[in-house]
């Protein structure tokens, strides 16, 4: 097993030669953001009006500074720009899960993107290289989109890409896949699953999943079927799109950490939590100058790991990413039901595609509706079923009578998941 190829990359971009002189540059670079975000950004002169760069003399100080949240994005966006409106290169527009709300504005310069493309181009040698050609489902039609930015950077390494986009079309997808001798594909966990089931022959050497929750179950069925090795990446539009991927040790995210600082904190109060333990992912941009981001708070439930991986690399990874704790659906105050949940226990259900899931409350809990596709029908609902009843996260309020649950068969035809975030609707029509 080699190295992950971050390490030498993050070591030698810092100049340091060790975690401790990483985390000297770490230092400084968030003493650097801090000043730098209040003397050019509107929003930070003012939220940070109390904070002294220079009076973080650790990074233990860090906990003294506010947090900055979603909902301070979406009201006031271009208030965080630091930049003249010249220099911004892309601006990428993120609508709120599940609602009609406001949507999130992030802003970048081209150097902002090539931050990403460089890392990009390092992190992907950890499943290709120069024989390798990637089929990559994710958007692609526009300059500085995600799959745009991945054949740039898999190109500096001489390895080739395709952009297909997201999958709305899962034959053409199929076709795409087969026909082209691809070896490796990226692409959304749930759709590369029911990608899976129509083209079973194919072999690819890896799979990198992202964008959305990554199952143990996705990762299995994935492995399986094409025969490959799947890798995981976590990242945001927020970040920069690139955040952390895994190495073949498969034991957590290697951090892109010369561009980013990342915390673990207590998603109810905030205050930081120690390494091992989960809580609520929380980042810090190091070298961004159009939009700067000072503890963003993601959502993301996950936890830090330090000690050796088994790669061999001394660097910080972060742990398996639980989905975002305010996409959780608080039962009656004593239970969480989640997609997560939902896609640990069915995508290892035989002959199961794909599948939606729903809430609809009634006077003391909500009526849970899943919606399965699968090939095989009845079975696959009766397997489903016999699953989440004898779960002990979910069994348990089902047999209180705090949740209702309706399974509905929808067919052999695979979901056609789009570019919808898969969370639970909360929807009284259902």
């Amino acid at each position: 097993m080699s190295m992950t190829p971050l390490d030498s990359w993050i070591l030698k971009k810092t100049g340091a030669p060790d975690v401790f002189a990483l985390y000297l540059y770490q230092l400084e670079k968030f003493r650097e953001t801090l000043a730098y975000a209040k003397t050019s950004s509107r929003f930070y002169s003012k939220h940070l009006s109390d904070i002294e760069p220079d009076s973080i003399s650790g990074l233990q100080d860090i906990s003294r500074i506010p947090f900055t949240t979603p909902e301070m994005l979406i009201e006031s966006p271009v208030d965080f720009v630091c930049v003249p409106p010249s220099e911004i290169s892309r601006i990428v527009t993120l609508r709120t899960s599940g609602t009609a709300g406001p949507s999130k504005r992030v802003f970048f310069t081209q150097d902002d993107q090539e931050l990403t493309l460089d890392f990009f181009h390092h992190g992907m040698t950890t499943l290709a290289n120069e024989s390798d050609k990637v089929m990559i489902f994710l958007p692609g039609k526009s300059e500085g989109s995600v799959g745009k930015l991945l054949c740039l950077a898999l190109e500096r390494f001489g390895c080739e890409g395709i952009v297909h986009g997201q999958i709305d079309d899962y034959e053409a997808a199929r076709h795409a896949l087969v026909s082209s001798g691809c070896t490796c594909a990226v692409g959304l966990p749930a759709q590369l699953l029911a990608l899976s089931s129509l083209c079973p022959e194919i072999r690819l050497k890896s799979v990198l999943l992202c964008s959305d929750y990554i199952s143990k179950a996705v990762t299995s069925a994935l492995e399986e079927t094409w025969d490959c090795e799947v890798f995981g990446h976590y990242g945001m539009t927020e970040t920069g799109l690139g955040g952390g991927v895994e190495c073949s040790g498969h034991a957590g995210y290697h951090l892109r950490e010369a561009d980013l600082l990342f915390e673990v904190v207590d998603p109810s109060s905030g205050a930081p939590i120690p390494e091992g333990e989960r809580g609520e992912l929380v980042f810090t941009t190091l070298t961004r100058r159009g939009m700067p981001l000072i503890r963003y708070m993601t959502g993301d439930l996950s936890s830090i790991i330090s000690g050796r991986c088994p790669c061999g690399s001394a660097l910080r990874r972060i742990g398996r990413v639980f989905g975002r704790a305010y996409d959780m659906i608080d039962i009656d105050g004593k239970f969480k039901l989640s997609m997560p949940m939902l896609d640990e226990l069915l995508f290892d259900v035989p002959g199961l595609v794909g599948f939606t899931a729903g809430i609809a409350p009634f006077e003391k809990g909500c009526t849970l509706v899943i919606k399965i596709y699968a090939t095989n029908g009845a079975k696959a609902i009766s397997d489903a079923q016999a699953r989440i009843l004898s779960d002990p996260d979910l069994g348990a309020p089902i047999s209180a009578g705090l949740i209702k649950l309706r399974l509905q068969q929808c067919g052999p035809e695979i979901l056609p998941y789009g570019n919808v975030k898969r969370i639970i609707r909360q929807d009284a029509g259902l």
